[in-house]
């Protein structure tokens, strides 16, 4: 416990309730924590009031914080301006920083007689650069297309020295490459070459075009038609490569694309950056928000990100709503000293385009969970669906399965990070007494389960808290197990899966309605998946009980063999197969009884 929290507590009961910034710090007076307020006294009283329930990021500040500052701005939205600026200026541990995937890279062309372009992430080998691009993405797409465009050799042979040395390779047959290796191309139709290809990597496609069909129509006027055709096809290839590119409508010029991904407390925000209709460049930052929430990331993002920048593009799209968006495009638009828009598309190409950067979010995540980007991404549309505060990465789903009063069970299966974790999954049987009647044996289920956990008296898998319950079930279900959360004080979030007439997925149940989830894939997929694993395990689980309870009935069809002997004979042999292989003596023996009647149980066993 923090103790200057007395101190904190009496000078903020002072303090205004004007807007402003406040700058938390530690013994030493370093800055740890930058905050705007739109009323500076309720703000910062939140930190210091006593039984606070904050995060643990948040607990973790407020147990180092000293002493404060503030600066009292006009409006809010100064208060935001002067944040950002702040928070760039002083990054404070506590609020989140901008750390991009990778370095600088660069585009390379090679100090040779016969250059080479290749992407670089420095500048150690001989040659000519371009860049320095923010992200690899850009400068290993860019090489591709060039190389491909220009028919430039990507192969490892060094020319002059191996002109004619061997037939080409099959780039050149596919025509992926000039055949510089024949020896037919001279240094400066290849240094031509070179030119061009460094024109269109600086300026675009567009300009590119312009100047080589200026130079197509001077060799056609020289009578050069070889070097006509040449360019001709060069022209075509490049406006093909073009053409490839254009992903948004031709209406929008210039755009960011922004989208977070969260995988086990671990957050992703990926950028794509759209100029000229084309994808030109990827970024990703990464961050450790305990408490993920998405439009509360990317609201503090944004404010980082575009601080001190003017090349701040027309458009820029988002995953998710923000409460501060009106504020924020403001602001941008002073930045850019023009008018920005803050977009949440809800349907469409650009939704299509969101979706794209929150998939390259989910991969970045995943390459560095070992998951794959699937499952990062369905976890997190199925916690954004739900509304819960983060991807649920520990599922529970449990289902009702029996064919008479005999043989009711129940199966519980667990999906942990999106993948099932079979030795977690449990096995629940009922005495021979209860009725099917799936709401009080679901209830019964759910009460025995979490009473482990509340005793933690089960074993590894009973000793956890699931993120999530799922219940094979509608609406019925989801209240009948509600009371027994209630009953047990224990705040799980809970829902049913609801099947159609093929028994798939259809929605989800919640308390005050159903949830539709067909639209959603990635989520949709992973439910499906859920209802039919605990499906599955628990039907196999009545049926082997069913056969078990059957065959207990046939050993009590031989006289002197009762129900607590055919009980004590499969639990001693735990198998039919085992008790088959036993002798006659063997079986009298494990059964307490005479050999005459091991006998008579032997051939029972063998004639079934």
């Amino acid at each position: 416990m923090n103790v200057r929290l007395p101190y904190l507590r009496e000078k903020t009961a002072k303090l205004t309730t004007s807007p402003g910034v406040y700058l938390m710090k530690n013994k030493p007076g370093e800055i740890i924590y930058i905050g705007k307020a739109k009323n500076l006294r309720n703000r910062v009283t939140s930190y210091f009031r006593e039984g606070a329930d904050h995060t643990p990021k948040v607990a973790s500040m407020v147990s180092n914080v000293y002493d404060y500052n503030f600066i009292v701005t006009d409006s809010e939205y100064e208060a935001l301006v002067l944040e950002c600026s702040l928070i760039k200026q002083h990054q404070p541990r506590y609020n989140i920083l901008l750390k991009d995937d990778k370095g600088y890279s660069y585009i390379r062309f090679s100090d040779e007689p016969f250059p080479r372009i290749t992407a670089e992430r420095n500048k150690e080998k001989p040659g000519t650069y371009l860049g320095p691009y923010m992200s690899s993405f850009v400068a290993k797409e860019t090489v591709q297309e060039v190389n491909r465009v220009f028919r430039i050799p990507t192969c490892s042979k060094k020319f002059p020295q191996d002109f004619r040395k061997g037939r080409p390779c099959l780039n050149y047959h596919i025509q992926l490459c000039c055949g510089l290796c024949r020896g037919r191309i001279s240094q400066q139709e290849y240094a031509e070459t070179i030119q061009q290809a460094v024109s269109y990597i600086r300026s675009g496609s567009i300009d590119s075009v312009r100047r080589m069909e200026e130079e197509m129509d001077r060799a056609a006027e020289n009578l050069e038609f070889e070097r006509a055709a040449m360019l001709r096809d060069r022209i075509a290839a490049v406006r093909k490569a073009g053409e490839t590119q254009k992903m948004f409508d031709a209406d929008v010029e210039e755009a960011d694309v922004l989208a977070t991904a969260d995988n086990n407390g671990s957050q992703c925000v990926s950028i794509l950056l759209y100029r000229g209709r084309r994808l030109f460049d990827k970024q990703t930052f990464f961050f450790r928000e305990e408490e993920y929430d998405g439009a509360a990331l990317l609201e503090s993002f944004i404010g980082q990100f575009y601080h001190g920048r003017s090349d701040i593009p027309k458009h820029i799209y988002v995953d998710a709503s923000l409460p501060n968006a009106k504020m924020l495009e403001q602001w941008l638009s002073q930045l850019a000293g023009t008018r920005i828009y803050l977009h949440t598309p809800q349907r469409g190409t650009l939704m299509r385009f969101v979706e794209l950067s929150k998939s390259n979010a989910a991969e970045e995540l995943a390459l560095r969970a070992g998951r794959t980007a699937k499952e990062v991404q369905a976890l997190q549309t199925l916690g954004t669906l739900l509304g819960l505060k983060s991807a649920p990465l520990y599922i529970e789903a449990y289902d009702i399965s029996n064919l008479s009063s005999s043989s009711i069970v129940a199966g519980m299966v667990v999906f942990e990070n999106g993948r099932p974790l079979k030795k977690a999954y449990k096995r629940f049987s009922f005495p021979e007494k209860a009725m099917p009647d799936d709401y009080a044996c679901m209830q019964e289920t759910l009460r025995r389960r979490l009473l482990h956990f509340i005793n933690q008296d089960g074993d590894e898998g009973f000793s956890r808290k699931p993120d999530l319950i799922l219940l094979d079930g509608g609406i019925g279900h989801v209240h009948a197990v509600q009371s027994v959360l209630e009953e047990l004080k224990l705040d799980i979030p809970l829902y049913g899966m609801v099947k159609d007439n093929k028994h798939r997925t259809r929605a989800i149940a919640a308390g005050g309605g159903e949830i539709a989830v067909s639209q959603q894939k990635a989520a949709f997929h992973l439910l499906t998946r859920i209802q039919d694993e605990v499906h599955r395990f628990a039907i196999s689980y009545m049926r082997s009980r069913h056969k078990k309870e059957s065959y207990q009935l046939e050993l009590t069809a031989v006289k002197g063999i009762g129900v607590k002997k055919a009980q004590k004979l499969l639990l001693h042999y735990k198998t039919m197969e085992n008790m088959k292989r036993a002798s006659a003596s063997e079986l009298a023996k494990a059964a307490g009884v005479s050999k005459t009647i091991g006998e008579e149980l032997y051939q029972v066993i063998h004639n079934d």
